[in-house]
């Protein structure tokens, strides 16, 4: 189980993050969702060890993370997925994939024995690297360098990155972020995937809320670095808390005295309408 601890993080005088405590268990899927600003990104770097935390802790399995660099947390079992893709461009989508798989495997290549059994030991990791490609539906462009692939190519490479690393925890910042509608049914697809193994826990930054409706099990919502609502998806977009302060929804009272409540960048994006 995943675990932040009153999590907080202050820039100068500004808190971005204040006092965040959640637990997030195997087999759940939680959006964690928000105005522009709210400090969802910044909350995925503490848990990923991208920046430092002020004071509180991310704890995996009863183990504090705390001290962690982020690829010591990754070998401790947190995949996380950016915003913008994070690849190698040069290098083809298959040497990609076996970097990630041979970050996760002790070995011989990791020892510099004889020639033959790095060989063998190479041989098992490429095995291992196609068998991701092929659940990512990539094996067609497995031999492309990552930089000549549309964007959302680009995406499921990262994807596959994520699988390839087998980790306990998948995050997901803003997955279909610059996607065409074409392009986006593929992650999704990949993240359904991933949600039907039940000993994993995935998190998901997203903004669009067909998305959050079908996927999440859960949602949590955060306003000025704190957390505001917690709870199944329902019942988060139904509380008037969250309609009316953070999905810009117009309360009833502002209606009946013609005053327009003010728009969340949030809002145009839930497909939330007004109540009458």
């Amino acid at each position: 189980m995943l675990e932040t601890r009153n999590l907080t993080v202050r820039f100068g005088g500004h808190v971005a993050v204040n006092g965040v405590s959640c637990a997030f268990q195997p087999g759940t899927l939680t959006a964690i969702v928000g105005p522009n600003g709210a400090g969802k990104t910044t909350y995925f770097n503490l848990i990923s060890g991208q920046i430092a935390a002020t004071s509180g802790e991310v704890v995996l399995n009863g183990r504090s993370l705390a001290g962690m660099s982020p690829s010591a947390r990754t070998r401790a079992g947190l995949g996380r997925a950016f915003q913008l893709t994070n690849l190698f461009p040069n290098l083809s989508v298959l040497e990609n994939v076996r970097l990630a798989v041979q970050a996760t495997r002790s070995g011989r290549h990791l020892r510099g024995l004889n020639l033959w059994s790095i060989w063998s030991d190479h041989a098992a990791l490429m095995r291992r690297a196609e068998e991701v490609i092929v659940a990512v539906a990539m094996t067609e462009k497995q031999h492309r360098p990552v930089a000549s692939l549309p964007h959302g190519d680009q995406r499921k490479v990262e994807v596959a990155l994520l699988m390839a690393l087998e980790p306990e925890v998948f995050m997901f910042d803003e997955p279909t972020a610059g996607m065409s509608v074409d392009e986006a049914p593929v992650i999704l697809n990949l993240i359904r995937q991933l949600k039907a193994d039940k000993s994993k826990t995935i998190l998901l930054v997203e903004h669009k809320m067909d998305v959050v409706r079908e996927l999440a099990d859960r949602i949590i919502v955060l306003h000025n670095g704190a957390l505001v609502a917690d709870g199944e998806p329902a019942a988060v977009i139904a509380s008037p808390i969250v309609q009316e302060a953070y999905l810009g929804v117009v309360p009833a009272i502002a209606m009946t005295h013609g005053v327009a409540a003010p728009q969340s960048d949030f809002a145009p994006q839930m497909g939330m309408t007004e109540t009458p």
